[in-house]
């Protein structure tokens, strides 16, 4: 089998073994012959190797993008798979409806958003992607076809949200589309300078601002031991605000080294965090919602080499001792990671059995692969989160041991009784054998 280079995940880790890709353009298709065992792709924004399947074939569900139906009335969407969140928001924003739950990037599928169960700002109102989905189509690897939805196939459902590609391919989706008056959002930018500061913004904020995210200076977080932003903000009415100018250039090639060094991310935090105390400000959902969204291809910053993200979830009760000793291993590394980001989940049942997202704070490094000494970090955050009874995110991971994953994820033996036989990725392989040749290969 012939490795093809153009399917990789965005954090561009070492490049998976051959692997062959066969692209869906029909939802009446049948699986090809052969050529497994397969793994559903969409537009590889995971960052790890979980959209990755060598030795096996990828399905490319690209070819799958239609819309077909919506009802004006409710909001709800019947879309392919395929389908990018930035397709949904170009056609529907104008129209009065946003999406109800959406990741730091509008460059995801439908499917993939359900496969990983994405989460965005406003978990805290909202939930996960995963809580807006009433309904899809799963297609298997023995020709069966299954229409998935709490009430019908409810096992297929919970097993699939967040089920990583590994139950079938999902076909086409519904989708509950919420209502706005209109592209622009306030925003309230506050400063903060430790980890109980920014417990207490949160839950200020809970009731009257539908998003919040902040953003952490993970290379020097201060005397407080976090220093950071926190962002809160509700879609306004009675704005106007003019989408951004056209896309920055990104960059045309790969260079051999990262161009993010840790003197230049520690100029840019100190920047960032000089801002004014308390900003407000009325502006356009993109910038807030999809900043890096700007610049195409910037994961290429980190080089040939590429870069890890590292994100966890810490229970509530654990979430001022394990953030803060996190942030303090993060800064004493001195490993540079360029964007950190510190959130509070909702406790809404997660609804998917490998779901991510649950109650407690999350918090989420990028970091250059630096070899041994970015793996020794890793495994060291792997170790406070799983003491304190957290969990790390399958999407955004590369490297984390078998049992870190177990414990992270109990459900994880009822799911394997659910996903397709013929159905595996780089990811699972990894994470249910205890292989760890992926790290070792970056060693």
């Amino acid at each position: 089998m012939r490795r093809n280079s153009r399917y990789r995940s965005w954090g561009r880790p070492p490049a998976p073994g051959p692997q062959g890709a066969v692209r869906l353009h029909w939802r009446d298709e049948q699986l090809p012959e052969g050529g497994g065992p397969f793994l559903a792709y969409g537009n590889g924004r995971s960052y790890g190797d979980s959209c990755l399947n060598s030795g096996g074939t990828l399905l490319d569900l690209r070819g799958l993008d239609r819309f077909i139906s919506f009802d004006a009335e409710t909001g709800v969407l019947r879309c392919e798979a395929g389908v990018l969140l930035s397709d949904i928001l170009g056609r529907f924003v104008p129209k009065g409806w946003f999406l109800p739950v959406t990741p730091g990037t509008q460059q995801v599928t439908v499917g993939g958003a359900i496969a990983n169960d994405v989460h965005g700002k406003n978990h805290h109102w909202a939930g996960s992607f995963g809580h807006h989905v009433r309904r899809f189509e799963l297609l298997r690897s023995d020709g069966s076809r299954l229409v998935c939805s709490p009430r019908e196939n409810a096992d297929w459902f919970g097993a699939t949200i967040g089920g990583l590609g590994l139950t079938g391919v999902i076909l086409w989706a519904e989708i509950a589309l919420k209502r706005i008056e209109g592209p622009a959002m306030e925003v309230e930018s506050l400063r903060f300078s430790r980890v109980e500061e920014f417990l207490e913004l949160s839950r200020a904020s809970h009731n009257a601002y539908e998003y919040t995210v902040a953003w952490i200076d993970s290379l020097t977080p201060g005397p407080g031991g976090a220093r950071g932003l926190f962002f809160r903000g509700n879609h306004a009415a009675g704005h106007h605000a003019a989408a951004p100018s056209r896309r920055k250039p990104g960059l045309p090639f790969t260079p051999p080294v990262s161009l993010l060094p840790k003197v230049a991310v520690g100029l840019f935090n100190t920047a960032v965090y000089r801002w004014p105390r308390r900003r407000y400000a009325v502006a356009h959902y993109q910038p807030f919602f999809y900043p890096l969204d700007a610049v195409p291809n910037w994961n290429r910053l980190f080089g040939r080499k590429g870069f890890y993200q590292y994100q966890c979830v810490i229970p509530q009760d654990q979430a001022g001792a394990a953030i803060g000793e996190i942030i303090a291993r993060v800064a004493r590394a001195q490993e540079g990671s360029f964007l950190s980001v510190l959130k509070v989940f909702g406790n809404r049942k997660p609804p998917g059995w490998l779901s991510f997202s649950r109650p407690g704070t999350t918090l989420a490094f990028d970091f250059p692969d630096r070899g041994r000494s970015t793996l020794a970090l890793l495994d060291t955050l792997d170790e406070i989160t799983d003491e304190a009874g957290g969990a790390v995110y399958p999407a955004k991971d590369a490297r984390m041991k078998a049992r870190i994953f177990e414990r992270g994820y109990p459900a994880l033996h009822r799911f394997e009784r659910y996903r397709d036989p013929a159905f595996m990725s780089d990811f699972w392989r990894r994470v249910t054998s205890g292989d760890t040749r992926q790290g070792a290969a970056n060693a």
